[in-house]
């Protein structure tokens, strides 16, 4: 028994294998370190193979056309389609990082900022609460089977932004602005409440040390703003599968406009 397969077939499968690598390459939760290339290698194959037959109904006979004009036109469309997957991961990344930015707030005023490390694993920098908001959003993803609905963005792309489609600069402008702004915003909305309980921790230790002088309140101030700071940042945290639910609402969303 033999297996014929098309070259227009094996083509398109490779376009969107290679987009859909790219994509994993950076977008998160498949972007962690921890999780092996191989398997990244083997889910891009795989999801390639799957998205093919979608992914070439969508692009009608455009991508016929474009294969038939050559290798030069067909590595042109394999390098574009990375772009596509980098520009797609890099808008789900960003709507996530507000994670991390929110965590990062958190240490700041809480003075967990003086025991930042590297994470080898996100290849950044940063404090307890940080790395923990970033694990905790990352296992969240997986645990929710969130990331299932990232998946499935990524393949309704093919609809959005056909193969052989140029990435529209100007709606990837639009989407990158608009998404820095969201980040700024959503960090301070999971961290603003215990940033403004430590601004004014902050201010009542510093009329303290005006009025009693001899008290040294900051001294005191140290081991109180951290105990502050772990008792309600448990409120922000218990608030984090409700977070990340509407950050994958956006991430798909964001990623589905970029083809319109």
């Amino acid at each position: 028994m033999g297996i014929t397969l098309s070259l227009a077939s094996v083509e398109v499968a490779m376009l969107a294998g290679v987009r859909v690598a790219a994509f994993l390459v950076i977008a998160p939760p498949f972007s962690h370190r921890g999780i092996p290339n191989r398997i990244k290698a083997m889910l891009a194959v795989a999801l390639g193979l799957l998205a093919g037959p979608r992914a070439a109904e969508a692009a009608g006979p455009q991508i016929g056309t474009a294969m038939a004009s050559g290798t030069a036109m067909f590595v042109g469309d394999l390098v574009l389609q990375v772009v596509i997957g980098l520009a797609l991961g890099f808008l789900v990344s960003l709507t996530f990082a507000a994670v991390q930015a929110a965590g990062n707030l958190i240490d700041l005023f809480g003075g967990f900022q003086l025991a930042q490390a590297f994470d080898p694993m996100m290849q950044t920098n940063g404090a307890q609460f940080s790395r923990l908001y970033t694990m905790t959003a990352i296992v969240l993803l997986f645990a929710s089977d969130a990331y299932q609905l990232v998946i499935a963005g990524l393949v309704r792309s093919f609809e959005a932004l056909p193969l052989g489609t140029p990435l529209n600069l100007a709606a990837m402008a639009q989407a990158g602005t608009e998404g820095l702004t969201q980040l700024f915003l959503a960090a301070l909305q999971v961290a603003g409440p215990l940033i403004v309980v430590l601004f004014l921790a902050d201010v009542g230790l510093g009329l303290l040390t005006r009025v009693a002088p001899a008290l040294n309140a900051f001294a005191l101030g140290f081991p109180l703003k951290i105990l502050m700071t772990l008792t309600l940042g448990v409120t922000a945290y218990t608030a984090l599968p409700t977070i990340v639910a509407a950050l994958t609402g956006t991430a798909v969303t964001r990623m589905l406009e970029v083809g319109q």
